[in-house]
């Protein structure tokens, strides 16, 4: 889902939210095993 961009604290933000849905339509967060970079790619 991406959200409209907004300014956070002055700052232009452009945030994504990554979620699956399971077979009965749940959603759930998608979030990596390990820390990674802000800004690191998705693929």
């Amino acid at each position: 889902m991406n959200l409209e961009p907004r300014k956070l604290k002055g700052i232009e933000s452009e945030g994504m939210i990554l979620m699956a849905e399971d077979t009965d339509g749940k959603l759930a967060f998608v979030s990596p095993e390990q820390a990674v970079a802000a800004g690191s790619g998705v693929r």
